[in-house]
């Protein structure tokens, strides 16, 4: 499973009703850190596949669900599970710190 995108319309089915749980990457085109773990989250979207689904979120275009949520820094990574948030990190990350931030909240 790769990385998708959803929107404040699709934010509904894609996060809260998703049977697993879900990371959201809060992003934005300008966004250097978020481009330097974009990668690595396509990485680990084939690695946990059927663990975790990875939902990336552009705030720019979204900004109900960046409200929602109360982002004021991206990259802001959100573990949701049940539809509760079990998570948050702020900022950049390497691939071993944001597999041991899923790992330990999933």
């Amino acid at each position: 499973m790769s990385v998708s995108h959803t929107t404040d319309q699709e934010f509904h089915k894609d996060v809260l009703e998703s049977p697993i749980p879900v990371l959201m990457q809060f992003t934005a085109e300008w966004c250097g850190p978020c481009k330097m773990i974009g990668p690595i989250l396509e990485e680990l979207s084939q690695e946990l596949e059927n663990k975790i689904k990875i939902v990336k979120v552009d705030v720019d275009k979204n900004g109900e669900i960046a409200v929602k949520y109360s982002i004021r820094s991206i990259p802001t990574l959100i573990i949701i599970n049940a539809r509760e948030v079990k998570a948050q990190h702020i900022g950049a990350a390497s691939k071993a710190q944001l597999t041991e931030f899923i790992n330990g909240n999933i």
